[in-house]
């Protein structure tokens, strides 16, 4: 079981222009706690350790113990904003964890098996690299397993054929959304036509 620590510091300095001045002159990442009965806090955090953390793809479906200025709390990560060409993370938003209350966190995908549908002559698209869902603290899973063992072409594989662990549910289906997941398409460029083309 992976543990996460972050260090953070209570951020008075508030608005656009103030995050900016953060992210240049301090390289630190602006961000926001909230949930629970306390009140929203704004917080700020060293740019190289949200970069170290996030090398870890668990961090994003673990719960995560924030310091700020002393006082621990446990958090997962709700969003991040990334700069669009550069990928840094620019501004963080934390949900704090209650233990015993249901929470929602994004939790990576992970494709198994993916040789298979391409031994039938088939192409796989990933639709999405990771999911929504809810469950207690203690249930939360490090990723989804997608099996595309008995995938033919032309299937899509949608959250409603995924096994979801126990204590878990797929937020989109609860809102009656069955989202794709994958499709196993034929080639685009048949391989006569590339034969041909030569």
């Amino acid at each position: 079981m992976n543990n996460f620590t972050l260090n953070a510091e209570v951020r008075s300095d508030l608005g656009k222009g103030a995050s900016r001045r953060l992210r240049r002159l301090a390289s630190l990442v602006p961000a926001v706690v909230y949930g629970g009965e306390k009140a929203p806090e704004s917080i700020s955090m060293l740019a190289k350790e949200v970069a170290k953390l996030l090398e870890n793809e668990a961090a994003f479906s673990h719960v995560i113990e924030l310091n700020i200025g002393g006082t621990k709390q446990n958090v997962v990560i709700k969003a991040l904003q990334r700069h669009p060409a550069k990928g840094h993370v620019m501004h963080a938003d934390f949900v704090r964890v209650i233990a015993g209350q249901k929470l929602i966190a994004h939790v990576p995908v992970h494709f198994i098996n993916e040789e298979a549908p391409i031994k039938k002559g088939g192409e796989i698209s990933h639709v999405i690299s990771q999911v929504e869902v809810t469950c207690l603290p203690k249930d939360l899973p490090e990723f989804i397993e997608v099996d595309l063992n008995a995938a033919e072409v032309g299937d899509i594989i949608h959250l409603s054929d995924l096994k979801a662990p126990k204590g878990v549910e797929f937020v989109a289906l609860v809102h009656g959304n069955d989202l794709a997941v994958a499709n196993v398409h034929a080639p685009r460029v048949a391989p006569e036509a590339e034969t041909a083309a030569e």
